[in-house]
């Protein structure tokens, strides 16, 4: 709850310190100055993890922006006895970190000559975009749940879990060939599943 009696529209005067908790509640109101402190505040915790983890400064920047965009989004959310602002900042960057690790992982890996990417499969103009539409992702899910069991989970690791095949053969201890055969299998009756869904 704000301990101050007024809540300001254009920012704090001087004499004004506002806890995280204080802040975040003013963001969830919409006020944009208070984004503008909390950032102030943590911008520098946020972009080292992302640094450090991706190794890369213009994805730890971009990282950076989205963490801040998502507390805008979720402030409302947020509740003190869940913990410090801090480590919930924290938490939020690294699971942003972990999915571009993730999608950098799987582009690599799709060898067009092994399979073509889900997007293609979606039906997507752009082959470099990832398949964001919660429509396009619930078809492919669908349509996944219906080829068999064993071609799906070499599906699911592959795109979803950013393995490569060698991995996969590893984690179900299974022949390299088998798994290439697979996902073969599996991506070909996808294929024809979405194109039927259309």
């Amino acid at each position: 709850m704000l301990q101050t009696t007024m809540v300001p529209t254009r920012g704090p005067t001087a004499e004004q310190i506002f806890t995280d908790a204080q802040l975040l509640a003013l963001i969830g109101r919409g006020e944009n100055w208070a984004l503008s402190e909390i950032h102030a505040r943590y911008a520098g915790l946020v972009f080292s993890i992302a640094l450090k983890t991706l190794n890369d400064q213009a994805s730890a920047e971009e990282i950076a922006q989205q963490v801040f965009t998502e507390v805008w989004r979720q402030a409302r959310h947020y509740r003190l006895e869940r913990g410090k602002f801090s480590a919930w900042v924290s938490t939020i960057t690294r699971h942003l970190c972990i999915d571009e690790l993730r999608r950098r992982r799987v582009r690599p890996t799709t060898n067009p000559g092994d399979w073509e990417s889900l997007d293609q499969l979606a039906g997507n103009d752009d082959p470099a975009q990832d398949v964001q539409d919660p429509f396009e992702q619930a078809r492919i899910r669908k349509a996944l749940q219906q080829i068999p069991t064993q071609e799906r989970i070499v599906i699911e690791l592959a795109f979803w879990g950013g393995m490569t095949q060698r991995e996969i053969a590893l984690h179900s201890h299974s022949p390299l060939g088998t798994v290439k055969t697979r996902l073969r299998l599996g991506m070909r009756r996808l294929k024809l599943l979405l194109q039927e869904s259309v």
